[in-house]
């Protein structure tokens, strides 16, 4: 099989890795005065301008552009673009998770670009090169400093539309553990469980390749050895960095064999009821995969013995059942809510089941999960996660 692997120019990974970012930046190309995309936390934080100062060092100019939300729409990525090019900037620095990451890329897509985010549909794909773009990654989960996807919420309509192609990997990224050391527990839940979400979808995906197992395979085992420990003790800096690890890994995986079920009806349940993504996720995951397992016994049950909940002595059959209450006990340990519990609304939720099918049918990520839903079984999907 002749497999074709996107990913950055290179990667600089390890404890303090920030500080040689005008290193980075060097190999990257003759950058003066690049752009820090980010958002209002990471500005209040002192982050950004940690940053700053490291390229004020290295002789480098900057501004800061902070005001990504998450879920970032077309209109905060024009208003980047308006300030990358009223400052001259070359390259763009996107710092943070991943709305800040996914902000940056398209901002340096779109500057040389089109500026109209619908041009960037699925299935179209944009491989032509942007600015020279560094990610920093500040959370441990969606990987997106490796990937060849932005999602972008189109601000009229309010769907997310998952821009991709080459031109969207960034160029280099610097994955230094220490930066997520701050965030709380329940985002070390919330990103270590999107993580394991991109490793088992890659593995079960349709596109699943040699390279993307390996990847996806050396995830979950990162995971699953230390998602319990950081979470319980956000202290255990080994458990830390294994993390970080392991989101890069994902990210790798999913972005050259591409989401599933999951992410499809992930993204309209958080651009309608603002569940963070990685939550949404947690949320889905066990009964999508109650759902798709029948058409991919053994890749599944692959995961459950990788995972640790089946041993190889089980069948496939059994081991697969095993992964599904697995993910379900994650979901317990690691206090992930409800969506009652998060607060979405039953009778808006109802409502909305078809309309947000409608939405995962399009995004065309379905169609690469073992088991192809209609909408109307995505629409019954959505029943019984509420359930």
């Amino acid at each position: 099989m002749n497999v074709r692997v996107c990913a950055p120019r290179f990667l600089s990974v390890g404890a303090d890795a920030l500080n040689g970012i005008s290193d980075v930046l060097g190999r990257m190309g003759a950058i003066r005065n690049p752009m820090i995309v980010t958002d209002r936390f990471m500005a209040e934080s002192g982050m950004a301008e940690r940053v700053q100062s490291l390229l004020k060092k290295a002789g480098l100019t900057s501004s800061v552009f902070d005001a990504v939300l998450p879920d970032p729409t077309d209109t905060i990525i024009l208003a980047g673009i308006e300030k990358l090019e009223s400052g001259g900037h070359d390259a763009v620095i996107g710092l943070g998770g991943g709305s800040p990451i996914d902000a940056a890329k398209a901002i340096a897509v779109m500057a040389r670009g089109s500026r109209d985010i619908q041009d960037y549909r699925p299935p179209l794909q944009s491989d032509t090169p942007g600015l020279p773009m560094l990610a920093i990654p500040t959370t441990a989960g969606t990987g997106s400093e490796v990937t060849h996807h932005a999602v972008i919420i189109h601000d009229d309509s309010r769907e997310k539309i998952s821009c991709r192609g080459e031109g969207f990997v960034p160029t280099a990224a610097i994955v230094d553990f220490n930066l997520t050391l701050t965030k709380p527990k329940r985002l070390i839940a919330d990103n270590g469980l999107d993580t394991l979400t991109h490793a088992i979808e890659a593995y079960v995906s349709q596109k699943a390749t040699l390279f993307s197992d390996r990847m996806a395979l050396d995830c979950m085992r990162l995971v699953a050895a230390n998602l319990d420990s950081a979470y319980e003790n956000p202290e255990d800096l080994a458990a830390r960095e294994a993390l970080m690890l392991a989101a890069t890994f994902g990210g790798l995986a999913f972005s050259n064999a591409s989401i599933a079920l999951v992410h499809a009806m992930s993204r309209p349940l958080g651009s309608l009821f603002h569940v963070p993504h990685g939550m949404s996720n947690a949320m889905l995951l066990p009964s999508v995969t109650e759902f798709s397992r029948p058409a991919a016994l053994a890749r599944y049950a692959t995961c459950a013995r990788v995972i640790g909940v089946a041993d190889d002595a089980a069948s496939d059959d059994k081991a697969s059942a095993a992964l599904v209450a697995g993910l379900y006990a994650y979901n317990i340990r690691l206090d992930v809510p409800t969506m009652s519990g998060f607060g979405i609304d039953k009778d808006a939720y109802t409502a909305a089941a078809a309309h947000m099918a409608e939405d995962a049918v399009r995004s065309g990520a379905p169609n690469n999960n073992p088991r192809v839903g209609s909408a109307q079984e995505i629409t019954d999907l959505y029943h019984e996660a509420w359930a």
